[in-house]
């Protein structure tokens, strides 16, 4: 079954499809509103999501929603890996997204396992 189709066995029509449970471990999975909380789901589908979780967030909250929230949150808990493909697929400016990958807080983060 895919998220998609899991989205109507969900017990609200604003909570999340079963499958991403996973990605929210921390929380109260049923107490998630995708309306309510969707700034944090879309970061964390972003961050951590399987390929069916970004195309389920896709549909449910369109590329330029995504894009406005990686321009809003300056590509905040995305690898440098992720920046570049949404770089691609969201047209987000080079310039912004070099910056970012160029900040200092990010180097000591992404930098934190090497020796």
């Amino acid at each position: 079954m895919s998220i998609g189709e899991s989205k109507k066995a969900s017990s609200s029509p604003d909570g999340l499809p079963e499958p991403l449970r996973a990605l929210f471990w921390d929380h109260d999975f049923a107490a998630l509103d995708w309306r309510r909380d969707r700034e944090f789901v879309i970061g964390r589908v972003l961050e951590a999501g399987s390929w069916d979780a970004i195309r389920w967030l896709r549909r449910e909250a369109g590329d330029q929603s995504l894009r406005d929230w990686i321009l809003r949150y300056s590509g905040r808990s995305l690898s440098s890996e992720q920046l570049r493909f949404w770089q691609l697929i969201l047209d987000l400016p080079a310039e912004a997204v070099d910056a970012w990958l160029q900040s200092p807080e990010r180097k000591i983060w992404e930098n934190r396992g090497a020796r």
